[in-house]
């Protein structure tokens, strides 16, 4: 790589900035104080001891299993250009997901189009449109998820038929690309200029065809699936409540992410997003916290132990046939 390149990945790469990680340090030590001074760090933490290991095995390992599965899913989407080259692309999501995890502020997310471009030279920006794709999926799905607890808690055919509408919105993307492939630019100039060429890039980055639509959302919907039953069986055990508020508790840990903060491995912001989900139901609002604060520990045990493995796995492989070498040396 020259060297001009190699900056420009590097402010890339922006890990946070030194705001994003005084507010995380701040978030982290509130959530601190906060179970010392309402719930206690010893009563907390004491249902692990009824827990048993061979269940919390099997919890960690449907966790493990949909992290493969966020691989599979953007080796699918990538594909033909990514064939033979699962296990780099396996690295390179659960260090993503790890970064994403673990980064104040989301800074996480940048991990994935600078992997992308340092493990297979694939453009920064069409990377993270693509990646913008994927987290529209999710949202799409958790969209679904929600439907399923609305009809846990007050069963009606309104939340299925609500759920095969939100599913066929899924046939707007097809158009929409095709729309914005056959647009014309040229020409154009002034303040909308930039943006319109931004937006016509976004949403010419989407799936292309149905096939992969429908592939990429079934690998969307398992990896979902798998992990929110993990941390939904999980959760119930700290906070014996209705199912379904267990669920909603569990949203609300995951739908932390779109908060305007983001704590240092997402602590403060992920127990207050939980409590937040939970209170309105009537969960009493300290064992909402300790359920929450159980649940976090599992997410980030999980992260810290496959995030190392990932490291043990390739950063070259044999791709579409070639071999393909990382834009840069280094892991």
């Amino acid at each position: 790589m020259t060297r001009p390149e190699a900056m420009d990945e590097g402010k890339a790469l922006r890990l946070g900035r030194v705001r994003d990680w005084l507010i995380g340090a701040a978030l982290l030590i509130a959530l601190v104080a906060a179970v010392h001074w309402t719930v206690g760090w010893g009563p907390l933490l004491s249902p692990w001891r009824t827990l048993s290991a061979p269940l919390l095995g099997a919890l960690f390992a449907l966790t493990a299993l949909s992290y493969a599965l966020r691989a599979v899913r953007v080796y699918d989407y990538f594909r033909p250009r990514f064939r033979g080259c699962f296990l780099t692309v396996l690295r390179l999501s659960v260090l993503h997901n790890t970064a994403n995890n673990l980064l104040p502020m989301r800074a996480g997310e940048m991990v994935f189009p600078w992997l992308m471009r340092r493990y297979f030279g694939h453009g920064f920006l069409d990377a993270a449109a693509s990646l913008l794709w994927i987290r529209l999926l999710d949202l799409h799905f958790l969209a679904l998820i929600g439907l399923f607890i609305l009809d846990l808690r007050d069963p009606a055919p309104i939340w299925w038929w609500s759920a095969l509408a939100w599913l066929g919105g899924l046939a707007l993307i097809l158009p929409l690309r095709r729309r914005a492939i056959g647009a014309t630019l040229a020409g154009r100039e002034g303040i909308t200029a930039k943006p319109l060429r931004f937006i016509r890039r976004l949403v010419i980055a989407a799936p292309a065809d149905a096939g992969i639509i429908a592939r990429v959302y079934l690998w969307t919907a398992l990896t979902w699936t798998l992990k929110i039953t993990a941390f939904a069986v999980l959760l119930e055990h700290f906070l014996p409540v209705a199912f379904w508020r267990v669920l909603t508790g569990v949203m609300g840990a995951e739908l932390s992410s779109v908060l305007p903060f983001h704590g240092i491995a997402g602590s403060g912001s992920y127990e207050l997003a939980v409590v937040a989900a939970l209170m309105p139901l009537g969960v009493d609002p300290g064992l909402a916290l300790s359920g929450a604060v159980n649940l976090h520990l599992f997410l980030l045990g999980s992260t810290l132990i496959l995030g190392a493995l990932a490291f043990l796995l390739p950063r070259t492989s044999v791709c579409g046939g070639r071999p393909e070498q990382p834009v840069s040396s280094g892991g």
